[in-house]
Formats: C-alpha cells, sequence, structure tokens
C-alpha cells in the first residue's frame, strides 16, 4: 500500500439512484480484501455532522445488489454548507479515526467533498451518484441505464394508449439541466419528438413538426419533455399545443417523476456501481486522492473533483441529429 489507510467512510447524499446498494458493497467487500474497516454514514453529510455513523462488515451489505435506493439513505444538509456544519463533520470523523472518505452522489455531493478536504485535507474519492449523467469525468453515472429503462418501459404502455385514441401525448421526464434521460427515452421509445434543455426547440417549431406529422397521416404522437427544457412544463407546452392544434390532436400529459429514480437497478447500473466502487477503494490505496472515478470508453478514468463539477457531461450531437432522423 502506498498510503496507510486503515478506515474509510462511505456514504450516499442528494438524490437516491438505482445502484448506490452495488457501490456501497463493492467498497465493504473490497475495503474487507485489504484488511480495511469501513463505516457507513447514515444520511449523508447530515448523519455525518450528527454522527450517525456504523462499522459495516461483509455480511451487512448482503443481498443488497438488487435493492434500488440506498441502505445508508440519503439527506440534503443545510449544516454542512456552514463553517460550523462542516467542522463537527471532521470533529466526526476525527472521533472515529477515519482515513478517508467514498462519496456516492451528484454534483451538490461532490461539491461538498471538495470544499471539505480544502478545509480539512481528508482525503476523498467520488463516484457519479445520479440518475442525469450530467457530471463530468464519465461516460455514464450510476442510476443513469436504470433511470432510462423505467422511463421507456412507461412510454411504451402510454403508446398503447395513444395509438387506441389516436392522441398527442406529452410525457415529462426528469432532467434540469441535463437531456440525456429525455434523448435515450425518446430514441428508445420511438418518441416523435423531444425537448431538451440543450437544444432550443420552440414552441412553433413543434407545433410546425406535428403538422407535418399529421399530413403524413401520423395518427398519434409521443413528445419527450425534460422538465429542465426553455419552453416550460409538459402541461404547458401540451396547453400552447393544444390551443394552436385542437382540431387535429387531443393533447394528454403524464409526468413520470420521481419513478425514475426507484426501482432494482438494471444490470448495467449494477456492473457500473460494482466497478466504480471497487475502483474508488483501489485509488484511496494506492494514493489517488480527491478524484471522482468514471468510465471512459469503457475502461476506468479518474477526474479531479474540482473538474467534474465545474464541467458537465455533453450530449453527443450525432445522438440529437439521429434522434431527429428516425423520429420522421
Amino acid at each position: 500500500m502506498k498510503e496507510s489507510i486503515k478506515r474509510i467512510a462511505v456514504f450516499t447524499s442528494g438524490g437516491d439512484a438505482p445502484g448506490m446498494n452495488a457501490a456501497v458493497r463493492a467498497v465493504v467487500r473490497t475495503a474487507s480484501n485489504y484488511d480495511l474497516h469501513v463505516y457507513g454514514i447514515f444520511r449523508g453529510y447530515q448523519g455525518l455532522i450528527e454522527g450517525d455513523l456504523k462499522r459495516l462488515e461483509k455480511r451487512d451489505v448482503g443481498n443488497i445488489i438488487h435493492r434500488g435506493g440506498t441502505i445508508l439513505k440519503t439527506a440534503r444538509s443545510m449544516d454542512f454548507m456552514t463553517p460550523e456544519g462542516r467542522k463537527k463533520a471532521f470533529d466526526n470523523l476525527k472521533a472515529y479515526d477515519i482515513d478517508a472518505c467514498i462519496a456516492i452522489g451528484g454534483n451538490g455531493t461532490l461539491t461538498g467533498a471538495n470544499i471539505f478536504t480544502e478545509e480539512y485535507g481528508i482525503p476523498f474519492v467520488g463516484l457519479p451518484g445520479t440518475i442525469d449523467n450530467d457530471l463530468a469525468g464519465t461516460d455514464f453515472s450510476i442510476g443513469f441505464d436504470t433511470a432510462v429503462n423505467t422511463a421507456i418501459e412507461a412510454v411504451d404502455k402510454i403508446r398503447d394508449t395513444a395509438a387506441s385514441h389516436n392522441r398527442l401525448f406529452f410525457i415529462e421526464v426528469m432532467g434540469r439541466h441535463s437531456g440525456y434521460i429525455a434523448l435515450y427515452t425518446a430514441i428508445g421509445s420511438g418518441a416523435g419528438s423531444v425537448l431538451i434543455p440543450e437544444v432550443n426547440t420552440s414552441t412553433d417549431a413543434l407545433i410546425q413538426q406535428l403538422k407535418q406529422s399529421h399530413i403524413r397521416k401520423k395518427q398519434f404522437s409521443l413528445v419527450i419533455v425534460a422538465e429542465g427544457n426553455e419552453n416550460g412544463t409538459a402541461h404547458e407546452v401540451a396547453k400552447r399545443v393544444q390551443d394552436e392544434l385542437g382540431d387535429l390532436y387531443e393533447a394528454k400529459v403524464t409526468t413520470l417523476g420521481h419513478l425514475q429514480r426507484g426501482g432494482s437497478p438494471s444490470s448495467a447500473d449494477r456492473v457500473l456501481s460494482s466497478r466504480l466502487g471497487h475502483s474508488a477503494v483501489m485509488a484511496l490505496i494506492e494514493g489517488n486522492h480527491n478524484v471522482m472515478v468514471g468510465i471512459s470508453k469503457g475502461k476506468v478514468s479518474f477526474t479531479p473533483i474540482s473538474k467534474a463539477i465545474l464541467g458537465q457531461n455533453k450530449i453527443n450531437k450525432d445522438l440529437i441529429e439521429m434522434a431527429q432522423i428516425l423520429a420522421i
């Protein structure tokens, strides 16, 4: 070992994502293989401030790889945003003789880790745990694949009703700043249109597209709407379209909401989470600190946390163009 790390703390923070449990399992079992002790922090940074830690053994992470959510629970902590809160968190780490931390979460989680390690020098390794898939430094984040599968399954069911009644459906999915879920759902479900934050598709342009679809005798249509698109919510977009095309389509709206964050993780997310959790422990052992572990072009990669939180995983423009061509 390059570093004398003996005790590691692991926690999940921010929004839950399917696969977090698989990552925790991988951390505990990899650490155990190298005679390291792992402590689970419950409820993220808030639990760290309140001293809610527990030693995790291999048996504690048995039978969890298939479970959604997180056995460590999660919370958003306003207290951790204050110097006083971070001081309490540091004191609790020292009370348990914790040498390093593994943080599983999104941008907010890694931002907290970056500030904390700058102030107190605690080595951190971050894992991208967010269904939005918006962190720079990894092709895919924990939970994204499952969220897309869940959304596509829902859209497939909506398609049956849309086709039966010749209706226009607007389906809103998560993605305040990233259109990954919306774009992949649109491609995977064969939707007619998609509205995402990265592309400014006006409502007028959407209306013209739907008019052309009607001219081509298309009897129904599905529009996938990322919640962060510039035109507003799916309800707002649907109302404007209905006002213009009420004689052609009857518009309906479905908001999938938190349905996308739950459920058993897909095989892809289980494997991804296991690789990332294992690599996080190995990074600490080898002295590779203050990085986010990701997967780039099929291989494990390491990105400085400071860089991961400043950048964004950009959507491939070819995918956007392909989605438009296939929707015709």
